[in-house]
């Protein structure tokens, strides 16, 4: 009788080994939507790029930067670390999803990064659109007027 009594208390402590150490790694992961450590993450993978600002997803596993020249970037949480990625003009389209409060992207140098990107708010799916509408459109493609140009009516 004692056999299986401790038998069944060291079932049920492996048991609860187990469910406490895969709570305590989630809870791990769970930490890595912190934004200064997104800040972090993009500054060592491009040093020469300045963060102007952030706006993370609803589910904050992906967070979209703006640059200091209007560049965009983009990072997702991959389990451990941040995977980083600087949108290049010309290599992004975006559809706007339909509950307004996100949209789709497809990466045209970066397949494994497409997805639907959904925000806390209609505003900040806006504002991030806008940052990706800057580089939807290559320079090359872009109507400039020339250096000391008028514009016209």
């Amino acid at each position: 009788m004692s056999l299986v009594t401790w038998t069944l208390i060291l079932v049920l402590i492996a048991v609860f080994a187990y469910y406490s150490t895969r709570m305590t790694k989630r809870a791990a992961e769970d930490n890595l939507h912190d934004t200064g450590l997104a800040i972090m993450e993009f500054g060592r993978a491009f040093p020469k790029e300045a963060i102007r600002n952030l706006h993370a997803t609803a589910d904050g596993k992906v967070v979209f930067v703006r640059l200091h020249d209007n560049k965009a970037g983009f990072m997702r949480s991959l389990r451990g670390h941040y995977a980083c990625h600087l949108i290049e003009p010309g290599t992004v389209r975006v559809r706007d999803l339909a509950n307004g409060r996100g949209f789709a992207i497809e990466f045209l140098d970066a397949p494994f990064h497409n997805g639907e990107f959904a925000f806390a708010s209609a505003s900040e799916a806006a504002e991030v659109s806008l940052w990706l509408l800057g580089n939807y459109v290559a320079p090359a493609g872009r109507d400039t007027p020339p250096a000391g140009a008028l514009p016209t009516a």
